[in-house]
């Protein structure tokens, strides 16, 4: 039988409005974003005149993770670990020296399976990881597929049948604290009947529900005493007392929302329209809005108002999580398809590019010499530069250097 033929990659259309550009100018830093719907990793940067945007292929990249030089990823077979290299990014690209300030290199990849793996949290007894699949919250394993450490009371057993969609996951003082789930269920899939208002935020603890009613909640995130969830299916960006579980909303945006960074008195909120109406169908966010977004929304916090937006207009629909990377301009990660990232070579003392271009030959004795920081060979790969982004919006490429 003749297979069909494959289809061509959509096109990446995106738009970046006046007061983004500004306010990522001011911030200081940069944002990476998720989606797996188009299977990419996005990196929007500024280069001193304007927005950048670089999208780098993973395979259904979920969960994102931000501590310090260190990153992690889950996809959906593995959970991946990347290190900033920024002696190297500079030299990254032989013909645009000095374009990126930070490397993101792949190190170590656990492969979990497919558990469907959304919040990943890195804490102090290592990296804390969403289970959704499983009902849990899991630590990585080099024996199982994962470690169970805990799972809702109301879930009676350690199956792969998504009892409830625990998806999101807050840290307090480098521990899990608050967790997310679409309903109090304990069947195969038994959160979806009720899913317009049975999403729960849990106290991992005490094992207590501290706030009920909500519909499909995600990204739950913890600072200054105060817990910021999104309500995603009412497109809601609410602050919850954990203590008497009273919400109050902080922002209304106009998408289903997943993915919450905090920057500042600033939060950054992903955006997603909703393709699929047998599960998202019937949602408050569709009652409110004829029109649904896919971007990234900058809330003040202070004034509870939407006061910048990054959005994409064709290509990508969903987004999964958002992070800010503070102190970083302009980042580019490898995955492991590129050849540089087997081609850079870091240790703590010293960093080096291992290029075919720097390669001496001897008839006697075929050698590979590698050049110190400051003398470094570039590799330039194939494919085009996702180039800048105009805040008036262009399209840019399906790819990126």
């Amino acid at each position: 039988m003749n297979q069909a033929p494959a289809l061509p990659p959509t096109a990446i259309a995106c738009n970046a409005s006046e007061a983004f550009g500004d306010w990522l100018a001011r911030s200081g830093g940069s944002l990476v974003l998720t989606t797996y719907q188009a299977g990419k990793v996005a990196l929007l940067g500024w280069d001193g005149r304007r927005v950048t945007l670089l999208m780098r292929e993973f395979d259904k990249p979920l969960g994102l993770a931000v501590d310090g030089d260190r990153m992690v990823l889950a996809t959906r077979h593995d959970v991946c670990f990347f290190a900033n290299a920024p002696l190297l990014a500079a030299d990254y690209l032989e013909q645009q020296p000095g374009r990126y300030d930070a490397l993101y290199l792949p190190r170590v990849s656990y492969h979990t399976g497919d558990l469907h793996t959304h919040d990943v949290a890195f804490g102090r007894d290592g990296l804390v990881l969403v289970n959704t699949r499983f009902s849990c919250l899991a630590k990585l394993s080099d024996r199982h597929n994962f470690q169970p450490i805990w799972r809702p009371r109301f879930v009676t057993d350690l199956v792969p049948e998504d009892r409830c969609h625990l998806n999101g996951l807050a840290m307090v003082d480098g521990r899990p604290k608050y967790v997310t789930a679409l309903g109090r269920t304990d069947a195969p899939g038994a959160w979806r009947e009720g899913k317009a208002t049975g999403g729960v935020v849990i106290d991992v603890e005490t094992d207590e529900v501290v706030a009920e009613g909500l519909a499909m909640p995600h990204s739950p995130r913890w600072r200054d005493g105060r817990l910021w969830v999104l309500n995603s299916g009412a497109g809601e960006l609410i602050s919850i007392d954990p203590t008497d579980g009273r919400s109050e909303v902080v922002c209304r945006l106009s998408g289903y929302l997943r993915g919450l960074a905090l920057a500042g008195p600033f939060a950054l909120v992903g955006m997603c329209k909703i393709r699929e109406k047998h599960l998202f169908g019937g949602l408050p966010i569709q009652q409110r809005c004829s029109t649904l977004l896919c971007g990234v929304a900058v809330v003040d916090l202070r004034r509870g108002a939407e006061v910048a937006r990054f959005e994409f207009t064709s290509g990508c629909e969903e987004l999964y999580d958002v992070q800010f990377l503070p102190g970083i301009r302009r980042p580019t990660i490898l995955n492991l398809e590129k050849p540089a990232a087997r081609q850079a070579m870091t240790n703590a003392e010293s960093s080096f590019w291992l290029r075919p271009s720097n390669e001496i030959r001897d008839e006697a004795a075929p050698a590979v010499s590698v050049a110190a920081v400051g003398d470094l060979f570039s590799f330039s790969p194939n494919g085009q530069s996702a180039g800048a982004l105009e805040q008036t919006g262009k399209q840019l490429p399906d790819s990126g250097n």
